[in-house]
């Protein structure tokens, strides 16, 4: 949440000095811990409680940098309707989310959660997105844990073992065009609001053209990651060739599905920078039926007695990605059409 106010307020580097001082806690944790002879505190419980201190650790980070007011930057009242002085934002270019909750927060008042009952007002504003945003995290996750249960209760040790690999470097890999989502939520909504007119009609097509083209270069360079790299940087997980082998297998489906996952992300983005929020719900409503069905005839079929691999199992999930893909980008396309006959219609409506 925090993260995402600040890429709101056009401040990308705050977030990333954030997240990279979150990353050396991790870091410097699971060197301190993994190597624990306890079985509470080293091992995987090391590598977990590592995580767990990063992650509170940027929490803190986080609290500190909206609440303490920089020595030049002003701040905003978040009462007052949620609104951004432009002002404020020109002060400090570099880090316009530093000290914006200073006038109305301390660090540990954000915590604080006997403070909703005085924000009702506020609270009204985030009601409408709390069942689409939780069905749309829901819809993601529940692909990504029927694969694993396929996985390991239907496929063997081997191909679980090239799974966790295979899993281990997609997502290694995913979060280079993860990021386009939340840059597209961050700067759709600004053109989204303007008064409508053929302007914004042009300026939301071009911004949509411009992230389609970005999505889709970053897919094309990671399949080519994905393709030269992967194959390599297997054998550091093992020196297993059978399951070596297992992990080539399952490349073309994982190439696919990061090929369109940049299309994806900026065709989601935009559409929740649009509000199109009713439109999301219901089609990761129905993935999150969807999704599983067809996973799990995966595992009736290897259960029957039939060959089906890791192979099997990435190619399906990437089929996924692509309906992923063409149906938020048609959505978009869809709305562009509509936002223009609008424009359209209004234009041959005046006098």
């Amino acid at each position: 949440t925090a993260q995402s106010a600040c890429l709101g307020m056009k401040d990308v580097k705050s977030p990333l000095y954030v997240l990279a001082a979150a990353a050396g806690i991790n870091l410097i944790g699971d060197m301190l811990l993994v190597r624990n002879a306890n079985p509470w505190l080293g091992g995987a419980a090391g590598a977990a409680w590592a995580t767990v201190l990063s992650q509170y650790g940027a929490l803190l980070m986080f609290l500190k940098w909206l609440t303490v007011k920089g020595k030049e930057n002003g701040s905003v009242m978040v009462e007052d309707k949620m609104k951004i002085d432009p002002k404020m934002l020109e002060s400090n270019k570099d880090a316009p989310s530093k000290g914006f909750l200073s006038d109305s927060h301390k660090p540990i008042s954000i915590l604080n959660p006997l403070r909703l009952a005085k924000a009702k007002s506020t609270l009204e504003k985030f009601v409408p997105f709390v069942v689409p945003v939780t069905t749309t995290s829901i819809g993601r996750v529940s692909g990504f844990v029927t694969m694993s249960h396929v996985a390991s209760s239907a496929l063997g040790t081997i191909d679980m073992a090239a799974h966790q690999i295979a899993v281990s470097i997609f997502w290694c890999l995913a979060p280079i065009v993860g990021a386009l989502n939340q840059v597209a939520q961050s700067f759709v909504p600004g053109i989204f609001a303007r008064k409508k007119g053929r302007g914004r009609a042009v300026a939301l097509r071009k911004t949509s053209i411009n992230f389609i083209k970005v999505g889709a270069l970053f897919g094309s360079v990671i399949v080519a990651l994905v393709a030269m790299c992967v194959p390599e940087v297997s054998k550091f997980f093992t020196n297993d060739t059978v399951v070596l082998s297992r992990v080539k297998k399952a490349l073309p489906g994982i190439a696919v599905f990061l090929g369109f996952n940049g299309l994806t992300c900026v065709g989601e983005g935009t559409l929740l920078g649009q509000n199109d929020l009713k439109y999301l719900r219901n089609m990761y409503a129905s993935f999150f039926f969807l999704v599983p069905a067809f996973m799990l005839r995966l595992k009736w079929r290897a259960l029957s007695g039939i060959e089906v691999g890791i192979g099997n199992l990435w190619a399906t999930f990437s089929v996924y990605e692509v309906a992923r893909a063409i149906l938020w980008l048609g959505r978009v396309a869809w709305l562009q059409y509509k936002t223009e006959r609008d424009v359209e219609n209004a234009e041959g409506a005046t006098p």
